[in-house]
């Protein structure tokens, strides 16, 4: 690996990750959408990571996932992606850890279903006291890592319960500022919905995930790497809000997932190949577009 990283200025549709992969000596990549669809894992996408490890490459996963990174892998196990397809994992849920120990001795009011508690729970392993949990009106700070039924509301129907914290100036952790995901061929709304709408309401929100910092600088930690030596790594993602938005962010070079969150837009309904001419079009305009796109992640 030894090239000096060089994609074109305007998006290139690439015929697999083997046409640039000898440019680059770490990939960052999104997990949901690429790797997986929330039911099963993509095994082209696993493949092609295997080899880019097997020819010396560091992969690091990067999800807004709000859950700490060892449940995910756990997770990961279940879907059928196999180890060797990356070296380590960052999650969303794992900067939201960190920013809580910060706040120990605070109250807080958690946003979210039941199955993100384990958050809290690792959480408490690395602090002196149990986490203090407050009504929304009342808490010191709240965290969001989704809605409490994501199959039955809408980020909308927050606004009563944000109102008060917001005008109070509590600060919300966003666990996850993804806005929807795709669970197989459905989009659910995320935690990012919900820091909209708290923003709107006037109230601050601290991202955890990407597209911002905290989560590169300990993702290329574990790569070996700090946020000045970027030059050989390549972000991958299928998310133009977080993934590839945080790639420009971080300087990073980067290759758009198509067939991920963006699907209906961009691929056609029936035949399910990407339309060139809704990609134009989606792309016009955009100040942080995709420096090359694939369809889906292959080799």
């Amino acid at each position: 690996m030894d090239q000096e990283p060089r994609l074109p200025d305007s998006p290139h549709k690439l015929s697999g990750l083997h046409d640039l992969a000898a440019n680059y000596d770490v990939i960052l990549s999104d997990v949901w959408g690429v790797i997986h669809n929330g039911i099963h894992a993509f095994p082209k996408a696993c493949d092609a990571l295997q080899r880019f490890r097997h020819q010396g490459g560091k992969v690091i996963l990067l999800t807004n996932a709000p859950r700490p990174g060892q449940v995910i892998i756990t997770q990961l196990d279940g879907f059928g992606v196999p180890r060797d397809a990356y070296d380590g994992i960052v999650s969303s849920g794992d900067i939201t850890i960190s920013l809580i120990k910060e706040r120990q001795a605070l109250s807080l009011f958690k946003i979210g279903p039941r199955s993100d508690d384990v958050l809290y729970t690792e959480a408490e392993r690395h602090i002196v006291t149990p986490l203090r949990f407050a009504p929304a009106d009342q808490a010191d700070y709240l965290v969001c890592t989704g809605l409490f039924d994501e199959l039955r509301e809408r980020p909308e129907d927050y606004d009563p319960l944000l109102r008060a914290p917001a005008a109070a100036g509590r600060e919300l952790i966003c666990a996850n500022p993804d806005i929807v995901v795709r669970i197989g061929d459905e989009l659910v709304a995320c935690a990012g919905a919900i820091a909209e709408r708290y923003q709107a309401l006037g109230g601050k929100v601290l991202q955890a995930g990407k597209p911002f910092d905290a989560i590169y600088v300990r993702a290329l930690s574990l790569a070996g790497r700090t946020p000045s030596q970027s030059s050989r790594v390549l972000a991958i993602g299928d998310a133009m809000h977080t993934d590839i938005e945080g790639a420009h962010r971080q300087g990073l070079d980067n290759v758009f997932i198509t067939s991920g969150i963006h699907r209906s837009v961009l691929h056609h309904p029936e035949r399910g190949d990407l339309d060139a001419a809704a990609l134009r079009q989606f792309l016009q305009g955009s100040e942080a577009p995709p420096m090359a796109v694939m369809p889906e992640l292959i080799w």
